[in-house]
């Protein structure tokens, strides 16, 4: 069995248990000290990002952690893209009850700076920091993140006339 750190879209049910067909066998708020959340991860042609972690010793990164098998470990590889897109990294989170637990999560060195999340995905990150009760001071970082312009809406407005 492996802990894995969810901090970006798979913190919604639909994405981690629906798309990704993950059955984790215990979930628990966590939290990452030292890092921080940047959307810096190239997605598209236009300014989407998708979440990445940024070390940053003054940072916290609010997410679940995720108990999930051998087998489920290597099929969310295989789903975020590793390593093409992520890497897997080892990290140390704090729990509610001021215990800490080894884990694994996924960064990327790929990152463009001038990057931000689509509202569509910043959707699935609130709906799942909500679902889990993060922090409601972290559901507010989280809304407080710059939006971007998605082409995808662009080219369905344009597909329409």
């Amino acid at each position: 069995m492996n802990w894995y750190f969810a901090y970006g879209s798979n913190l919604d049910p639909r994405t981690f248990q629906g798309r990704r067909r993950m059955r984790p066998c215990e979930a628990r708020r966590a939290r990452l000290d030292g890092w921080r959340l940047v959307f810096d991860l190239p997605v598209g042609r236009g300014e989407r990002g998708v979440a990445n972690l940024a070390r940053d010793a003054e940072a916290t990164v609010h997410g679940v952690a995720y108990r999930i098998s051998d087998w489920g470990a290597v099929w969310l590889d295989r789903t975020e893209g590793v390593p093409r897109a992520y890497r897997r990294i080892a990290v140390e989170l704090a729990l509610e009850d001021g215990k800490t637990l080894l884990a694994f999560t996924y960064q990327s060195p790929r990152s463009r700076a001038d990057r931000k999340p689509s509202r569509r995905y910043m959707n699935l990150i609130l709906r799942g920091a909500r679902h889990h009760g993060l922090p409601d001071a972290w559901v507010r970082t989280l809304r407080d993140f710059e939006l971007a312009a998605d082409e995808r809406d662009r080219q369905v407005e344009l597909g329409a006339l």
